[in-house]
């Protein structure tokens, strides 16, 4: 038998051995930038971090959240608005089973103005087999089986000026989760999706998928798109510092609006998680299975498949400084006939010396993030990831390729110059040329044809704004701005801005000895400036009515990348996040 084989049975059976001696466990919050922006916004008035979880390691654990809002109320001395309580009481409907019922000498304040009509469960609901609360559709709850069943769907109207036609899309599906004997966790997501996009979106996906999803069916008659949303995984404490995190899904470090590190960009994909929390520090391994998405790299029918080894360690220096330390392997083993190679599968070793001490050419990449609370009013975040340098050319100002780095820099500023309940963030982030690249697409960082962390890959420059307002219970106003200078490829050259392509086929710069000269957004100029505006109602729990308004201009001196387009849609959605496409 095999060494891939062998591993994955033993996997299985230490999971079944495990999940006897198991933890109360809880499942996990998806991914939502709306929804998160609430979290991070009480523990920035807070003041402080917050104990059970590190805000730069995503997904939340629910059970985690619910102890964050316990927190506020016991402590009383947070400094809220009325918009701020009614976010307490939403995160602890939606995670109620985590939720005990606060006594009123805990937060008096919580039970006579926080509670609204549009939230709040009454006991006439909780006699009631469907709607027992507000979060779900359907659910039972006691110590041997816990679930929650939710129906989900978007649908949404509008037109994109640049072509004219009318834009829809329509997704329904639906929504698992529970716990088996409060020691199982587990979670599905599954929606069949079809509609019209804005043209924008449909030339940034690869081929044959969309952004942030897998394969798609595409009708070049129609010029409509069908895809498969798919996510699901079990999770278990065999012991209570350790949580084990088994699926298909994403995982994301960092604590801004984009990560460097590891964002939800891609396609989800099968991983084997563990998050080891003590005290201060949590650390994270994460084993992924990928795919490979080279033409070449198809054998018998099925798609080469790559793989990634993650670490990230993430320290609480003080109850407002947070750093963390991050290293990655990607690697292939198709052309020697292996599958994972099990040396990675060392949890506590550095990766860069395994690839020496195997005689590998893996793609190795460090970094770290860092965030700060400052006055129980803004926050700073940053992130650095380097993937290659060599010494004499890092600092001597010769732009060489080999100087593969990317930089983040932010922060969030919450009732902003004393403006109740609007928010403001600001963001900078640069990636240099080449960077995330590899030699083929079995070590390049990018999976399915997607890259790991900034959707625009490499070569380039951005900024961010973003407006966040809560002007009354059920309307939410945001607005973001872009700007994003990027180098893209002429025909048959490779100034390194899009990850695919290997860094060997490298373009030199004219007037520069080879391998030098290389500078941000070279190749191709284009200058990407963008304003959305959406206008989101809560119609009840978890289901909002968006209106939106999208202008967005593509500078470039190449025809063929220049466009501007005014998009409006409007759209009703129940249980599902809002689609960003903000690329």
């Amino acid at each position: 038998m095999n060494q891939p084989f062998t591993g994955l049975y033993r996997f299985l059976f230490i999971l079944l051995i495990s999940v006897s001696y198991a933890q109360a466990q809880s499942s996990f919050i998806p991914l939502n930038d709306d929804y998160y922006h609430l979290i991070d916004r009480l523990e920035i008035k807070r003041g402080k971090l917050t104990e059970g979880f590190h805000s730069a390691v995503k997904p939340f654990e629910r059970k985690a959240v619910v102890a964050l809002t316990d927190s506020i109320l016991k402590e009383g001395d947070v400094s809220l608005t009325d918009r701020d309580w009614e976010t307490i009481d939403y995160l602890r409907e939606d995670s109620w089973e985590w939720a005990p019922q606060m006594a009123a000498t805990d937060s008096a304040h919580y039970y006579k103005l926080a509670r609204l009509g549009w939230f709040k469960a009454s006991q006439q609901n909780r006699n009631k087999k469907f709607w027992k609360h507000p979060a779900d559709l359907f659910s039972i709850n006691n110590k041997e089986f816990d679930l929650h069943f939710n129906f989900v769907t978007t649908n949404s109207f509008g037109k994109d000026s640049q072509t004219g036609s009318a834009l829809w899309y329509t997704g329904r599906g639906v929504e698992l989760r529970g716990m088996i004997g409060e020691k199982l966790g587990f979670y599905t997501f599954v929606a069949d999706n079809q509609g019209l996009f804005p043209k924008y979106a449909m030339d940034f996906a690869p081929e044959f998928t969309f952004p942030g999803e897998g394969l798609a069916k595409t009708s070049a008659s129609k010029g409509t798109i069908d895809f498969l949303t798919a996510r699901g995984y079990i999770t278990f404490r065999p012991i209570k510092a350790i949580n084990v995190k088994f699926g298909h899904d994403h995982n994301v470090f960092g604590s801004g609006f984009r990560s460097l590190i590891l964002s939800d960009n891609s396609s989800p994909y099968l991983f084997l998680r563990l998050d080891t929390q003590i005290g201060r520090f949590k650390y994270t391994n994460l084993w992924t299975s990928m795919l490979n998405n080279d033409n070449h790299a198809w054998t018998e029918g099925l798609r080469g498949k790559k793989f990634a080894a993650i670490h990230h360690l993430s320290v609480n220096l003080t109850e407002k400084i947070n750093v963390g330390i991050f290293e990655a392997e990607v690697f292939s083993r198709d052309s020697v006939g292996g599958g994972y190679d099990l040396n990675y599968l060392n949890p506590i070793i550095f990766y860069r010396y395994v690839e020496s001490y195997i005689g590998s050419e893996d793609n190795a990449l460090l970094g770290f993030d860092f965030r700060w609370l400052v006055g129980k009013k803004a926050s700073i975040y940053s992130q650095f990831v380097l993937d290659e340098f060599l010494t004499k050319y890092l600092f001597n100002g010769s732009k060489s390729w080999t100087n593969k780095y990317s930089f983040q820099l932010g922060g969030k500023y919450v009732d902003a110059f004393g403006i109740k309940d609007l928010d403001l963030q600001a963001e900078y982030n640069l990636v240099r040329p080449y960077t995330y690249s590899h030699k083929d697409g079995g070590r390049n960082y990018a999976h399915y044809g997607q890259s790991l962390a900034h959707p625009l890959g490499a070569n380039f420059k951005e900024f961010v704004g973003i407006v966040r307002y809560k002007p009354a219970s059920r309307l939410s106003v945001y607005g973001t701005f872009m700007l994003a200078d990027k180098g893209r490829d002429p025909h048959n050259a490779n100034y390194g801005g899009d990850i695919e392509k290997s860094y060997e086929t490298r373009t030199n710069i004219a007037g520069y000895a080879p391998g030098l000269g290389h500078r941000i957004a070279q190749g191709v100029f284009t200058q990407n400036i963008s304003t959305d505006i959406r206008l989101s109602y809560s119609l009840a729990h978890n289901l909002f009515l968006d209106g939106r308004y999208l202008i967005r201009n593509m500078k470039s001196d190449d025809a063929a990348y220049a466009q501007k387009s005014n998009i409006f849609t409007i759209a009703v959605r129940y249980n599902m996040a809002y689609r960003q496409q903000a690329f």
